[in-house]
């Protein structure tokens, strides 16, 4: 039966204030309480890595176990085992003796075994007349029945982990694929837009994953891959729409041509204002007007246009088009420029490349000429602001990074 005294350990081993509380721990057991050795012993070997034990000292208290002759582990029982080192040697497999010291001196930091050494630090028992132990010296078990329920958690949370772990690994490959071939099928058919640049940029977030990756690296990668995942849907979007429109232009154009005269006037509008009113002031297709970003993504971004939101705070689509109303003026943007890029680009994307220009200020000699550039751009299908977002997420991402 466990005495609940606190022993120093023999020889040169230092006694330290924290092997006395492991020993306080292990005495203030429920009355009552047991579990099943192995039970315990599973969760110590799924939870080996937050213990931090290695392999061996998971082995090692394996064979510390089988010296215990019952299968519970019991607050009113006896959970000292005092195995020889060639009992030990022998159980774990034929460990070497002083890998066999090292790691039980683990387990012992570790807070899973206590010492309880006799004064010549051999380890053996001394029964009464009945046979049963009275007194033992060797390795007390009692910490992992005191810990069973915080070892027992701990086994949950890795494997919670691992799953996790796991399954963004198993979305990450969807992903790959589906962008992999997306941009396949864009270049073999021929869609609009500069593909090339997104497979560049598909190949650098491939590049980035380590041999091993950790479950950080995957879900930087993912959280990038399922933006340039909607990017493409996004382009491949537009390519189907302007294969439409210009499916419906041509079936117009037939049936205007064989039109009487006065529809024909019936169709157009009577003067430029009249025209700008039909069309909401834009004369441009209705996608533009529209994006495929979630605002978090583009706050996360480009966080600073937050500082120009009303009160400090961007909550909306609206308030971020505000924002950019206000940091356009500071940039030194004209009207002209800004009005420009809503046309083309609509408002909110327009908005989001303000956000993006004022990351890069510093960098930008004109920001007026460079919003002008981005604009002209965008009308010809020569650019997008997904690679210009994914970029500038990966450079906030990278410093928040560097600040924990």
């Amino acid at each position: 039966m466990h005495t609940g005294n606190v022993t120093t350990p023999f020889g040169r081993r230092s006694m330290t204030l924290a092997l006395v509380k492991r020993q306080l721990a292990a005495n203030e057991i429920k009355p009552g309480k047991s579990v099943e050795k192995w039970k315990v012993f599973r969760d110590v070997a799924e939870a080996r890595e937050t213990l931090g034990l290695q392999d061996r000292s998971v082995a090692i208290l394996d064979a510390l176990l089988t010296f215990l002759p019952t299968n519970e582990l019991r607050q009113d029982g006896q959970m000292i085992v005092f195995p020889s080192n060639a009992q030990l040697t022998l159980r774990a497999h034929g460990i070497a003796g002083a890998t066999l010291r090292r790691h039980l001196a683990i387990l012992v930091d570790a807070g899973l075994i206590v010492r309880k050494d006799s004064a010549n630090g051999k380890r053996f028992a001394r029964k009464d007349r009945d046979g049963d132990i009275e007194t033992a010296f060797g390795f007390d078990l009692s910490p992992l029945l005191a810990r069973a329920d915080e070892l027992a958690l701990m086994a949950q949370e890795v494997v919670a982990a691992r799953v996790a772990f796991r399954r963004a690994k198993e979305t990450l490959t969807i992903c790959r694929r589906d962008v992999r071939k997306l941009i396949s099928a864009a270049i073999e058919e021929g869609a609009e837009g500069d593909w090339q640049a997104i497979e560049d940029i598909y190949l650098n977030l491939i590049a980035r994953l380590p041999r091993t990756p950790s479950q950080a690296d995957v879900g930087n990668v993912l959280n990038e891959m399922q933006l340039l995942y909607a990017e493409v849907l996004r382009r491949l979007n537009i390519h189907e729409e302007i294969e439409i429109n210009s499916t419906n232009d041509a079936h117009n154009e037939r049936h205007i041509q064989n039109s009487k005269p006065e529809s024909i006037r019936e169709l157009e509008p009577r003067s430029e204002k009249e025209q700008g009113a039909r069309s909401g002031g834009v004369d441009l297709p209705s996608r533009l007007a529209t994006t495929s970003f979630p605002l978090s993504v583009v706050l996360k971004a480009c966080p600073q246009i937050c500082d120009y939101g009303q009160g400090g705070v961007v909550g909306g689509w609206r308030d971020l088009m505000l924002a950019a109303v206000v940091v356009r003026s500071m940039l030194g943007v004209s009207p002209s420029a800004y009005q420009d890029a809503c046309d083309v680009m609509g408002p909110e994307n327009a908005a989001i490349a303000i956000a993006c220009i004022l990351e890069r200020a510093n960098f930008i000699t004109s920001p007026g000429g460079y919003l002008r550039d981005l604009t002209g751009r965008w009308e010809r299908g020569e650019f997008s602001l997904g690679p210009m977002v994914m970029a500038q997420l990966k450079v906030n991402s990278g410093a928040a990074v560097r600040r924990a």
